[in-house]
């Protein structure tokens, strides 16, 4: 082959593959159950049908940018503040606001036909995960209360955890704890959730309460925002036997971009940055400043130096390609934490770094048909497998 016609044939392969992976992220449907943005709204009074380039990862011009059909919002507020249930409402009306603002563009949907319906008329469907059973204040009636307002997870505890399950911190940092695991009110809420058709996430729990829950479920189960032990030994992800149950329970694991998650070098690297600015952090922390924004301020204000250390995107894909291997394609997903982590991987900078997502699939070699479960299709299954009578 001569030279002409060798890079005529180059760049025909380079536009065709360029193609490739955007149309199959453009076909898809793509999923991401877990992003912090009402947080964030709430927190610092931001607006996300609005500019939020600088301040937020996130905002609903970006998520079509990105190509992203079906978001799940994080319900959360700390396990220590007080009225958590009342925080929850307060986070939920901020996206009824934004949809009604923008019926064109986003809707609250309750259901998989709903969802679909949405995706079909090019709007994002939006629905609520709550982040931590501290939210419902040891009350079924508040559980369902959310779920009537389009709850459709609720991780059953965050850090600081309910009364009635242990979370991974506590399993791993506290040696005196009264229990283990589920109480009998603990096995309570997972039952009503099964039979409202809420899923029950298992991201931030205990192992003890993560194999209550995988003996007492009926239903497919979630981890809306964990990554992979083996690859990274942080307490929030899973290890292979937690995966397998997973996997034998029909649910899935939506991969966290969190470095710390997903870098196992990382956790070295953010201690020495902060070593060096302890000085600044401290008088940020003494001023007032929440940590999680105290860290988001000195992440933004030393920005080459982050740069420096952030993962890149391959490790992300690293994690996806792990769980695929060990159970298959069927078992995992995204769930970002864009707006709940104060850094993110290099080149996924926002939500409309999706595609570059599908783009490092595609060179992994995975099909079109993975790669479309991977993206969503996985966790449309498992919603749709709560949602049966």
């Amino acid at each position: 082959m001569n030279t002409k016609f060798l890079l005529i044939f180059l760049l025909f392969a380079s536009y065709t593959y360029g193609q490739s992976y955007k149309q199959i992220h453009q076909k898809a449907i793509v999923v991401d159950t877990h992003n912090d943005i009402l947080m964030k709204a709430d927190d610092q009074k931001l607006v996300f049908d609005q500019d939020l380039r600088g301040k937020a990862s996130t905002d609903l011009k970006r998520w079509k940018e990105g190509g992203l059909d079906v978001q799940v919002f994080s319900v959360y507020c700390d396990g220590a503040a007080e009225k958590p249930f009342a925080y929850a409402n307060r986070e939920m009306d901020i996206l009824d606001a934004v949809a009604a603002r923008n019926p064109d563009k986003i809707v609250k949907v309750f259901n998989y036909a709903e969802l679909m319906k949405a995706v079909k008329q090019g709007k994002i469907a939006a629905m609520f995960g709550v982040e931590g059973g501290h939210m419902i204040e040891d009350d079924l009636n508040k559980l369902e209360a959310l779920y009537k307002r389009g709850a459709r997870y609720l991780t059953l505890t965050h850090n600081v955890a309910p009364s009635w399950a242990t979370s991974a911190a506590d399993e791993t940092t506290k040696p005196d704890l009264p229990h283990k695991g589920l109480t009998d009110f603990g096995k309570q809420v997972v039952q009503r959730m099964n039979q409202l058709g809420m899923m029950v996430d298992v991201s931030h729990v205990g192992e003890q309460t993560f194999w209550d829950v995988i003996k007492l479920t009926s239903k497919p189960i979630i981890a809306s925002h964990s990554s992979v032990y083996a690859l990274t030994s942080h307490r929030r992800n899973l290890k292979d036997d937690q995966i397998k149950a997973v996997a034998k329970n029909g649910g899935v694991i939506q991969i966290n971009f969190n470095p710390g998650f997903i870098d196992s070098t990382f956790s070295k690297k953010e201690n020495a940055f902060f070593k060096k600015h302890a000085a600044e952090n401290d008088s940020l922390m003494k001023s007032g400043m929440d940590d999680f924004y105290a860290s988001d301020y000195l992440f933004h204000k030393y920005a080459d130096e982050v740069n420096a250390i952030r993962p890149p995107l391959p490790l992300v894909i690293d994690h996806i390609d792990y769980i695929v291997k060990l159970v298959g394609a069927d078992y995992v997903g995204l769930g970002s934490d864009f707006d709940g982590i104060t850094l993110n991987p290099r080149d996924l900078d926002d939500v409309t770094s999706y595609p570059l997502i599908t783009k490092a699939l595609v060179e992994k070699g995975y099909s079109e048909k993975d790669i479309d479960k991977i993206l969503g299709g996985n966790f449309l299954r498992v919603l749709k497998a709560n949602e049966a009578r």
